[in-house]
């Protein structure tokens, strides 16, 4: 049986439609928390059902992707960095996870290598939000930004896709296995409560 979450994210995702996942995808790849496998894994598990098409799925989903990364970039560039520092001291920054430090931790990353950092960057946690804010201050060349940010945004959505197929393709499977998954993925999201809040007041 499959669980409330799973049932609430495939009847959202079934409503909103292709529209939806670029929309949601766009808002993902800006500094607003919603997680990409909140989007990808439902539409790819309704493609697996043949309610959707899995190749405009992923079209749709790195195309939000780079909508929204392109919308940070502008910003960034807009405001400049001193700007985009004011404001991730502000708690309207903090109340979305966004402080002085991930940013200049993100800034550091990209400076090794513009190229690589904005390609990767969509691979990686927290990263992913914030890789094209030093991207857009730091001015780099829109057509490579846009890009390395299509390549890693094209790989994150197809391995999102990619496991909710399979997910929804093996949804027997799954069932059989609930207790067990459930216990996992507890598991995994205890052991991100402390990464995320506990250790760091410790």
């Amino acid at each position: 049986m499959l669980t409330a979450i799973t049932t609430w994210a495939l009847g959202i995702t079934q409503g909103l439609g292709y529209f939806g996942i670029v929309i949601l995808m766009a808002v993902e790849s800006s500094f607003l928390p919603l997680p990409s496998e909140l989007v990808i894994p439902p539409a790819a598990w309704l493609a697996s059902e043949g309610q959707f098409n899995i190749f405009l799925v992923v079209v749709c989903g790195v195309a939000g992707s780079v909508i929204g990364a392109s919308i940070n970039y502008f910003l960034s560039m807009w405001l400049g960095r001193l700007v985009i520092y004011a404001l991730a001291d502000h708690k309207i920054a903090h109340f979305f996870h966004i402080n002085r430090q991930k940013v200049e931790k993100v800034e550091q990353f990209f400076l090794k290598d513009a190229n690589y950092s904005t390609f990767i960057g969509r691979l990686l946690p927290v990263v992913r939000h914030l890789i094209s804010i030093p991207a857009g201050f730091s001015k780099m060349p829109f057509g490579k930004f846009i890009l390395f940010t299509t390549l890693g945004s094209l790989v994150w959505v197809s391995i999102l896709a990619a496991l909710g197929y399979i997910a929804g393709a093996n949804r027997e499977l799954l069932n059989s296995y609930f207790t067990e998954l459930k216990w996992v993925l507890l598991f995994i999201g205890l052991i991100w409560v402390y990464f995320t809040f506990i250790r760091k007041r410790t």
